[in-house]
């Protein structure tokens, strides 16, 4: 996407250099925290400070004003910082979004990571913002087509709809992200990579979005090795930069990989400033910035757009009680939960539809397309409630209607579960309409729900 060049960002940050600085000292290093003197009154939580210590300055962000001393979390260890080294007192910086940043890879600061310049917007945007006004905001909007038939049909995701991706480690949940990065419906993708693995940026950019994919989308990262200010501060960066183009009408995708590691960086910062972590592991802020942060997402109102909104969680050994995933589901307008076992079976993307909820529903369809979701779940919850007897030669056909026609559609299923589709969502559903007449007795194996229209989940 190829944007006129605009020198307001330059005058902007040329009109805001201050060549002041007030200057304070280091009194006290412990616990992984630095303590400064001599800025009182001048500091506020969520400042940045710059400490001159022997070799390399040494940053950090202000946690707490005690009297005449601040205390600052500092972005590295506090090796080389002495008693009396020299503290800069910087403004807290926010971040200046500029439509030029479509293609473009990207820290949290708003600093370039593809090795070309990159010029900021007119306006910084605070990175902790309110969300629209509640009673304003536009419901839900029309169905979109993610370019996967599974997702299209059984699990629709809408304008505005804000979903949790959950997922262990290796089951596919990057290669889902890139998949909805490249074909899902919008006019900009923003995609917070927090806490990833340095290597997986390359990776994920040349392997998994590829180039086409890059062209729309503005990638915001934090590696795993940098602080956990850096690495919370890339989950707000991402999403003020995702409310610059809802606020300009546009259609947002946000992919947020992953929240686990946003709340597992709150947590670090959480402790250093004193708060105690009684949430299973995680201090009780947890879940309000949580909240904050997703509420942020979805629809606009007036005139803006929308971000559509699908957050990864990390959920170890498939325990969807967790702290995070619990905060979540919550929270978000449906879940999309991929599942190990069907991944080690070779089914991609691995997602359990019967454990999955999109809370768009009934509404994202029509009378007809919600028979037939409703008959295509109820096909898969018969055969799954059956698998071990039906897979152990147990079962003998003829002998329960419903579990012939479930038996007989189940691998068509299976497949079209994981069925690419550019063609649109009318074509998945005809698709599965197609599908579900091939099953032997599928009008009595529809009884029970498949007639019945599903209900959003509660």
């Amino acid at each position: 996407m190829n944007q006129p060049i605009s020198f307001d960002g330059l005058t902007a940050q040329i009109t805001e250099l201050n060549p002041v600085r007030a200057i304070g000292r280091v009194v006290r290093v412990e616990r992984g925290v630095v303590h400064v003197s001599g800025l009182a009154g001048k500091a506020r939580i969520g400042d940045l400070v710059v400490i001159y210590r022997q070799g390399e300055p040494l940053s950090g962000e202000v946690l707490q004003l005690d009297g005449d001393m601040l205390v600052l979390l500092p972005d590295q260890a506090p090796d080389g910082v002495a008693l009396r080294d020299r503290a800069a007192l910087l403004e807290s910086r926010g971040i200046a979004p500029s439509n030029a940043w479509v293609g473009r890879i990207i820290d949290p600061f708003g600093n370039p990571l593809d090795g070309k310049p990159l010029l900021r917007g007119a306006a910084a945007r605070a990175l902790r913002r309110a969300p629209p006004d509640a009673g304003a905001r536009r419901s839900l909007g029309a169905r979109l087509n993610t370019g996967m038939a599974g997702l299209n049909t059984m699990l629709p995701i809408v304008r505005g709809q804000r979903v949790g991706l959950f997922a262990g480690s290796g089951v596919g949940k990057s290669s889902l992200l890139g998949h909805l990065a490249q074909n899902m419906t919008a006019d900009v993708v923003v995609i917070a990579m927090i806490g990833e693995r340095g290597r997986e940026l390359r990776h994920f950019i040349d392997d998994v979005l590829g180039k086409e994919g890059l062209k729309r989308a503005v990638i915001v990262c934090a590696t795993s090795d940098q602080s956990p200010l850096i690495r919370r501060r890339c989950a707000w960066a991402a999403m003020s930069v995702a409310e610059h183009f809802r606020d300009q009408g546009s259609s947002v995708l946000l992919l947020a990989d992953s929240i686990t590691r946003f709340a597992e960086a709150h947590r670090e910062v959480a402790v250093a400033a004193g708060e105690s972590p009684v949430l299973r592991g995680f201090p009780p802020s947890t879940a309000h910035l949580i909240m904050s942060l997703c509420e942020r997402a979805g629809p606009g109102q007036n005139q803006q757009g929308d971000i559509t909104g699908v957050f990864s969680v990390l959920v170890a050994g498939s325990d969807m009680d967790e702290p995070i995933a619990d905060i979540l589901r919550g929270v978000l307008d449906g879940h999309i939960i991929l599942d190990r076992e069907i991944a080690e079976r070779g089914r991609y993307p691995a997602i359990d539809v019967l454990r999955s909820v999109s809370r768009s529903l009934p509404a994202a369809a029509t009378e007809s397309q919600n028979a037939l979701i409703s008959q295509a779940r109820h096909l898969l919850s018969v055969y799954d409630r059956n698998a071990m007897m039906v897979r152990a030669g147990l079962y003998s056909a003829g002998s329960d209607p419903e579990l012939d026609a479930a038996v007989q559609i189940w691998s068509d299923l299976d497949a079209f579960l994981a069925k690419v589709e550019k063609q649109g969502v009318e074509n998945s559903f005809t698709q599965l309409e197609l599908i579900l007449r091939r099953a032997r007795g599928v009008g009595g194996a529809g009884r029970n729900g498949a007639t019945n229209r599903p209900t959003s989940a509660a």
